[in-house]
């Protein structure tokens, strides 16, 4: 069976708090995050909005790109964010596809 890993960043508002995670289940963990069941930074700083992803077949190489995305300074993952989406669309409203 084939499983995809996703490496995403969330944001409060354009340019404002970015989170960096990685999961298994996109759809679930961004539904946690936009309900406020994950305590910690996303729920303290209402970082919400999927502003970029990343889709990996290796769980190894998500983790890998994370670790190398965090390590980043905020203008590199600025844009990074904007290079795909300038205008900081939330990718997971309607009307637009889930990565």
């Amino acid at each position: 069976m084939d499983r995809e890993y996703y490496v995403y960043v969330l944001a409060n508002k354009s340019r404002g708090t970015l989170y960096i995670g990685v999961t298994g289940n996109i759809a679930r963990r961004l539904w946690e995050h936009q309900r406020g069941l994950v305590d910690g930074f996303t729920k303290k700083y209402r970082s919400d909005r999927l502003v970029y992803c990343e889709v990996f077949e290796r769980l190894q190489a998500a983790i890998q790109r994370e670790k190398q995305l965090k390590k980043w300074n905020r203008i590199s993952i600025i844009r990074l964010i904007e290079s795909s989406n300038p205008e900081w669309r939330d990718l997971c409203t309607r009307g637009t596809h889930m990565p």
